[in-house]
């Protein structure tokens, strides 16, 4: 009887525990959502308030600027972070030059800040992947193993940005390029921390995830007229799941450029002795080809 009252109480533990666990997970993950949530909501209201002297394009860009601002002063975004958002938000709005002028997707809408119709805003859609990618990254330490030599992510990253614009003339390689992030990424492990506890899960398996429920932010966008697929011209309507693996493809670039600069933070001397110092904890240097990746605490287990 006893046995079955421990057995009972522990069970119990490990369910509040989970639930727990869920709940710190979907708070930090919320946390790191604030500029995608400040790009939807913007989108959301900004659809419903009119107001004549500015157009409706340029009204998101201003308010997303403020927004960046008020993150960065605010120390919810760091300098480094910043810089990596806006170098996506370059990469983003070059994409969008390209594809709207092929006829890929429109911005029907007029406004002051459009360059070759494409609205300066567009590319905070591609920088708050970048903010949530930063964001989730410091609050729940992530840390990657195994992970591949440069030249394999670079190069990898060069072909899958290129391929989004040679698509329209050559064989689209998006299935092979699929395949490739398979066979480079395959032994890579991500380890994120929740509270006191320590997960892991396969980083190919992250991009699915994250690609998804970009997919889903997409369908929320063009509902409010972010911007218009040919076949929602006549009205709103699901977005095609082959979009999720162009997703799946530009969250890969998306880290690698996130993790490179992490990598180079990690080298940066902090002149701060308390901070450099080595804690007592027993460490081994994930390295591949004396490139260090990232220190990796020994398990008492190993």
């Amino acid at each position: 009887m006893e046995l079955e009252k421990t057995a009972s109480g522990k069970g119990k533990f490990q369910i509040k525990l989970m639930i727990l666990q869920l709940w710190r997970f979907g708070l930090e993950q919320a946390k790191s959502c604030v500029f995608a949530v400040a790009v939807f909501a913007t989108l959301a209201v900004s659809k419903m308030i009119h107001i004549p002297w500015l157009p409706r394009y340029d009204l998101i860009l201003l308010v997303l600027l403020a927004v960046q601002v008020w993150m960065y002063r605010s120390g919810k975004e760091t300098l480094d972070e910043i810089k990596v958002i806006c170098v996506f938000h370059l990469i983003g709005l070059g994409l969008e030059l390209y594809k709207v002028h092929m006829g890929s997707w429109a911005y029907p809408e007029p406004a002051l800040t459009k360059i070759c119709g494409v609205p300066l805003y567009s590319g905070f859609m591609y920088a708050s992947v970048a903010s949530y990618l930063c964001q989730a990254w410091r609050r729940f330490d992530l840390r990657l193993t195994s992970w591949p030599h440069p030249f394999l992510t670079v190069s990898l990253s060069a072909v899958i940005y290129a391929n989004f614009f040679t698509h329209h003339f050559i064989m689209d390689l998006r299935w092979v390029l699929l395949a490739a992030v398979f066979a480079v990424f395959l032994r890579v492990q991500v380890s994120y921390r929740v509270g006191h506890e320590t997960y892991r899960m396969p980083l190919a398996l992250s991009f699915l995830l994250i690609g998804f429920f970009i997919w889903v932010a997409e369908n929320i966008a063009t509902f409010f007229g972010a911007w218009q697929y040919p076949n929602q011209r006549e009205g709103w309507s699901l977005v095609d799941f082959s979009k999720i693996s162009s997703w799946y493809l530009l969250v890969i670039i998306s880290i690698i450029i996130v993790a490179q600069l992490k990598h180079v933070k990690a080298k940066r001397p902090t002149g701060n002795p308390a901070m450099t110092r080595e804690p007592e904890t027993k460490k081994r240097v994930l390295s591949f080809r004396g490139i260090a990746i990232h220190p990796i605490e020994d398990s008492p287990d190993e």
